[in-house]
């Protein structure tokens, strides 16, 4: 296994694959380096004396500059380092790109759900959508029922270790020798087979905030409810919130006039009583839930998969193993014809003249960066601003500035021209890869790539991280086998191999399709989906990192 990597040619830094130890010298392309310092793995040294203002080259494009004279073989960190990246504008350029060798897949399909609109699912849930915080606790109360009596509860061991412990108190025994049984499943058989989920989003927004919160939540809501992997929905309202049910509906069908779901609405203040709400919502509920479960999976080709790529947990291996290894899956989707989501615009400070450069067209190019342009002015008014995004775990782990982050969350998009630029809600509807306007923060992005369209998630991570959604599959990809070990019940795919020299990116890139496709079949349950981990957060526009 090598012991350093150079990202670019253009570089003046080293990455240490493993642990380096001061006074060590490092061999690379005929070179000898000192190292002054410990180099952890993740963690990059200066291949060349540095002074004052000289600047810092990673993925070949500037992340800092340093804030002392350093010697070469100096470890870089937070105190000799700082955020830099090139300004950037829109400059004609014709950009050429060759999409990868797709023969393999070319007349591969996969078993999704048809949808009117000619969409394809690639799984089938009831949504259950509150226009108001107001409701939450009614959502609560038939999640509880509806989850344990269908066959959705993923708790069943935790209720009955709590169990156990009261009984051992009763009986006057010591808790701490109640075992808890991990392999416990005391859920009923699914009643509906048909039917991968029932899904709740719970929020905090609907009224109380402003107009314009309840506008965009407003947005975010129809976005799910026609969400391909939807196929009912049951919305509760209170009745007197700025988010009214008329809101919804007009929005819904601005976004598909010919919108034919089931949609079941209750409101509280127009009911006898909440008893009578609820008992109404469930009953009616389980008719709809009849009717979709004769809804089937059938062949779709691979065209019509949309799929976002997100990081969070994010580590130096992060740009080096998952990301590429994503990003040429994310090619070869697009080179079959399908649809590819890049969001976290945070995350792609340092690189805005890449993507300037591979947009097709200049109004796509001037949408970027008036989103780019807004998003950071926001930032800095508050006092903060894209170069305070990286969060202890990733400086701890080698991202030492938002431009090393951005360089390397940049790679999960592969390298095929950006068709299009979406605001936050807005559909995907071109075949490539389109960006997405969300914050960089791990459940806001998520939130905003199903909203706009994708029916699975490829989510790279170096720290571990158990973020899910509630309507899109999401699929964990480590970028280190130690991680991929350490956390294996939340991990599905492991690209350390990548590190180790026994797998190139293509070959992980195909490894990662071939899990998408059984994903989307439904062959495979990725374990954010096993786990219930249905995380929703809607943006409300303010400054989210």
């Amino acid at each position: 296994m090598k012991k350093v990597i150079k990202i670019n040619n253009n570089d003046n830094v080293l990455v240490a694959l493993t642990n380096l130890n001061k006074h060590e010298v490092i061999s690379y392309e005929g070179n000898n380096y000192t190292l002054q310092n410990d180099v952890p793995a993740k963690h990059k040294f200066f291949m060349q004396d540095m002074q004052y203002g000289s600047e810092v080259i990673m993925y070949g494009v500037l992340v800092g500059k340093t804030q002392y004279d350093l010697g070469a073989g100096s470890i870089m960190n937070t105190e000799n380092t700082k955020h830099a990246a090139e300004p950037y504008v829109y400059r004609k350029v014709d950009y050429k790109w060759q999409a990868p060798d797709v023969s393999k897949f070319q007349d591969r399909t996969f078993k999704g759900y048809h949808r009117k609109n000619g969409q394809v699912g690639t799984a089938n849930y009831w949504l259950f959508i509150p226009t108001v915080f107001c409701e939450n606790r009614n959502l609560d109360i038939i999640k509880e029922a509806l989850y344990n009596a269908l066959g959705y509860a993923v708790d069943d061991k935790y209720k009955h270790y709590a169990n156990e412990l009261v009984n051992a108190l009763k009986n006057g025994e010591n808790i701490k020798d109640v075992s808890f049984d991990p392999l416990h499943d005391a859920k009923a058989s699914r009643i509906f087979k048909n039917i991968d989920g029932i899904k709740f989003l719970n929020h905090s927004g609907g009224c109380g905030g402003t107009r314009q919160d309840a506008e965009v939540l407003s947005h975010l809501l129809a976005a799910y409810a026609d969400h391909p992997n939807v196929a009912g929905i049951t919305l509760l309202s209170l009745g007197c919130q700025h988010l009214q049910v008329s809101d919804f509906k007009k929005d819904l069908l601005a976004r598909n006039p010919l919108f034919d779901k089931p949609l079941l609405v209750f409101e509280q203040q127009q009911t006898e009583s909440e008893e009578e709400l609820v008992r109404q919502a469930i009953q009616q509920t389980f008719e709809g839930l009849m009717a979709i479960n004769e809804i089937e999976r059938t062949e779709a080709p691979l065209r019509k998969l949309c799929v976002g790529v997100k990081c969070g947990g994010s580590d130096g291996f992060s740009g080096i193993s998952a990301n590429p290894a994503v990003g040429h899956c994310a090619d070869l989707l697009v080179g079959l014809g399908a649809k590819v989501l890049l969001a976290e615009f945070p995350e792609l400070c340092g690189v805005e003249q890449e993507i300037i450069d591979r947009s097709i067209d200049q109004p796509t190019a001037e949408k970027f960066i008036r989103l780019m342009t807004e998003y950071d002015e926001l930032a800095h008014k508050v006092g903060s601003g894209f170069y305070m995004n990286p969060s202890p775990g990733n400086i701890k782990d080698g991202l030492i500035t938002d431009a090393i982050k951005s360089a390397g969350a940049a790679k999960k998009a592969g390298n095929s021209p950006i068709v299009d630029v979406l605001d936050y809600t807005e559909p995907a509807t071109k075949a490539g890869l389109s960006l997405v306007c969300t914050p960089g923060n791990d459940v806001e992005a998520t939130t905003g790539k199903a909203a706009a369209g994708a029916t699975l998630i490829l989510f790279t991570t170096g720290l571990g991280t158990p973020t899910g959604n509630p309507v899109c599959p999401t699929i964990k990809v480590a970028t280190n086998t130690a991680l991929a070990q350490r956390m294996a019940d939340i991990i599905d795919i492991d690209t350390g191999p990548v590190i180790r020299g026994e797998k190139d990116i293509t070959e992980m890139g195909e490894d990662i399709l071939e899990y998408c496709i059984k994903v989307a079949s439904g062959e495979e349950v990725p374990k954010a989906v096993q786990l219930n981990q249905d995380d929703f957060i809607p943006w409300k526009r303010g400054v989210s990192l």
